[in-house]
């Protein structure tokens, strides 16, 4: 049986956070760096455009692994972290093809693993997460920040893992037309990852402020 924790254990607690600025900081605020965050939306909507510039740039903070599982590593790709301007010096963003989530586990079990794990997407992953497998495994790495993405379906998160990823996520990234609705335990907003065509989607002028990849 576990112990109770009172109130003076929880005012007593740290809490590791992620020093963001900039537009991150504006949408993301100072959130904790480990659980789990989710990205979602239809094809070809900008997921992978959007999931690189967030690993690119928390690359900057912490250790990163980006698992593409599904679109693997192809010209594609390839051409994707150009546009974002992924750049062959950074040594603390590194890239992986699918990889099963046993192996995960003993690569996260090592020494000096990664801090930040990028796993596209879940759909791939849906008949290892069986149950209550996804929570499982993101208890038994409570100082690792997972950042996982789904497809979409009726507006929501595809695939049971990808469901029980947004109750479990403290922040949600939906991206639709190019844009990111960005909702959960910060404070929110609205990223726009190419302006032009967001704009051709969404049929209305964007506003100025609006902070945009």
């Amino acid at each position: 049986m576990k112990r109770t924790i009172t109130i003076r254990n929880i005012y007593d607690k740290e809490y590791e956070t992620l020093q963001l600025d900039g537009i991150w900081k504006d949408v993301l605020g100072e959130p904790e760096a480990n659980g789990a965050w989710l990205i979602y939306g239809r094809d070809k909507n900008g997921k992978t455009w959007l999931a690189l510039s967030l690993a690119l740039y928390l690359s900057k903070l912490k250790k990163v692994l980006y698992i593409s599982a599904e679109e693997g590593t192809g010209l594609a790709f390839k051409n994707t972290m150009l546009r974002v301007g992924v750049d062959t010096t950074d040594t603390n963003l590194h890239l992986l093809e699918y990889e099963s989530f046993e192996m995960l586990e003993k690569r996260l079990n090592k020494r000096r693993s990664p801090e930040i794990v990028f796993i596209d997407n879940l759909t791939i992953y849906q008949d290892e997460l069986k149950k209550s497998a996804l929570a499982s495994f993101i208890t038994k790495h409570p100082r690792k920040l997972f950042v996982f993405m789904a497809h979409e379906e009726r507006g929501e998160p595809y695939t049971a893992p990808a469901k029980l990823a947004s109750k479990l996520a403290k922040v949600r990234f939906h991206v639709k037309g190019l844009s990111c609705n960005v909702n959960g335990r910060v404070p929110g907003g609205v990223l726009m990852i190419d302006e032009k065509k967001a704009q051709l989607f969404h049929g209305n002028k964007v506003e100025e402020e609006t902070p945009y990849l």
